[in-house]
């Protein structure tokens, strides 16, 4: 028997039991489809995640200060300490010329008065938001109330504060520790934006889920500056400003995100002081600090050793790094292992499916056997057909797969989109496809062998004696 003839009769077997044939088919396919998807959605995760660090971001930058001074060596001439070295634009050159650093952001810290709006919210969108609990005096007594409209006006504004505001170079923002809860990121040479971080909302008595009421409000922001004649007096150079978002930020210390040209101006201002010689006490770096983006996870320690060598302190998530790639491979274990499991689920269809074919075709079995087929050309029959079941519902599920983790995708992006976070693209390489198929094809042929070779072993005699 030729091998179109084993396919031939194989087809023909499939047509004549079509409905147990298309259960068959429809459980490999299932089988297949969850395990396309959880490798798809698996995958396309960890692609996500690693070649976005891979590229440099937030994961994969630096923080640079300036050094403690060492007090193990001390300068000959004055028997003290040596000065921490500057972080200027000399560093930042230098920095910027290590041949794994991708981009150096400059981070200015300033001190400002702030004055913040009153009332500090938009009300009518507190309005529609989760009540604001006041809270209540310490070892107090209170009973549970339900939530009036009376809460949510006793927000009020605090009085004007003295507070960190840290300026950074927001054309770069992707690359930031920096995730926006509400509203947007400040223009990047704005100078009237600013962006206010969860520190401020706590202030006011809020909750992360509260973020929108405080968007759209105005607040002076005023760069200190000490004079003194016959006594110490301060002005300060002042800037209404409009808050544009509420964000997550782990840049620095502070409570306000703003351009940076907004923080160099208020830093000259502060560091010149007035007549007299008053002056208030800020760092002589330009820089309060450096956010330095290593091409790549595996440049952070590189990166980091080179910059010490310079001369400046470094800090970096390389242990949160590895905690993601491993936490990343455990979870593509786990699904791809769920989708296996349903795989062998489904060759336990087919072999049911052709046990109980075996038993059904006996005469036929004896037909082909007296009429001169050998045992291996009746086995070869039982295994086209159990690989044709396998190849097409592989095809199916794999295509079924697909569109199930678009469709998770979607739902994924939408979330991301609402968080201020950038989607991710659909990954299905030629890999899954081919391995989503073939796996299919072959689980089924290897399901199909045990009922191939129990109809091979059936003498013609009494195979045609049960029929």
């Amino acid at each position: 028997m030729r091998w179109r003839d084993a396919a031939g009769l194989a087809v023909t077997s499939v047509r004549r039991r079509i409905g147990r044939s298309v259960l068959t088919v429809l459980a490999v396919a299932l089988a297949t489809t969850l395990l396309t998807a959880l490798v798809t959605i698996a995958g396309t995760a960890r692609t996500k995640v690693i070649a976005e660090l891979s590229r440099g971001g937030p994961l994969a930058g630096i923080k640079v200060t300036a050094a403690e001074p060492d007090l193990s060596q001390l300068d000959n001439d004055n028997a003290r300490p040596g000065a921490p070295k500057d972080l200027d634009d000399a560093a930042r050159g230098r920095i910027e010329n290590l041949p794994d650093v991708r981009v150096v952001l400059p981070i200015i810290a300033n001190p400002m008065l702030i004055v913040p709006p009153n009332p500090p919210v938009n009300t009518e969108v507190l309005a529609t938001l989760p009540p604001v609990r006041p809270q209540a005096p310490r070892n107090a007594t209170t009973t549970s109330t339900a939530p009036s409209p009376i809460e949510r006006s006793a927000v009020r504004a605090p009085a004007p504060y003295s507070e960190t505001v840290i300026g950074i170079d927001l054309g770069h923002a992707d690359d930031l520790p920096i995730t926006v809860l509400a509203g947007r990121l400040p223009e990047r040479h704005s100078v009237t934006e600013v962006a206010v971080t969860v520190g401020y909302l706590q202030r006011l008595g809020l909750k992360k889920e509260h973020a929108p009421a405080v968007l759209g409000t105005e607040l002076f922001m005023g760069a200190p500056r000490i004079y003194q004649d016959t006594q110490t007096r301060s002005r300060a150079r002042w800037v209404r400003t409009t808050v544009v978002g509420v964000v997550a930020q782990e840049a620095a210390a502070g409570e306000f995100v703003v351009p940076v040209e907004q923080m160099q101006l208020a830093r000259a201002w502060t560091a010149a002081g007035g007549d007299g010689g008053g002056r208030i006490e800020i760092p002589t770096s330009p820089y309060s600090g450096l956010f330095v983006i290593a091409r790549g996870l595996d440049e952070v320690s590189k990166v980091r050793a080179e910059i010490t060598d310079i001369g400046y302190a470094t800090t970096a998530p390389e242990n949160l790094i590895a905690s993601v790639q491993r936490y990343l491979r455990v979870v593509e274990i786990v699904l791809a292992g769920i989708g296996l499991i349903a795989l062998f689920i489904a060759s336990l269809g087919i072999a049911n499916a052709l046990l109980a074919a075996v038993r059904e075709r006996r005469r036929e079995i004896g037909v082909l056997k007296a009429i001169g087929a050998r045992d291996r050309d009746v086995a070869r029959v039982f295994l086209f057909e159990a690989g044709a079941l396998g190849l097409l519902g592989g095809v199916l599920g794999t295509l079924g797969g697909y569109g199930a983790a678009f469709a998770v995708s979607q739902v994924v992006n939408s979330y991301l989109a609402r968080q201020g976070l950038a989607g991710v693209t659909l990954g299905f390489p030629a890999v899954v496809i081919i391995g989503s198929i073939t796996g299919a094809f072959f689980l089924a042929v290897g399901a199909g062998a045990l009922p191939a070779r129990r109809a091979a072993a059936l003498p013609a005699r009494e195979a045609m004696e049960s029929g």
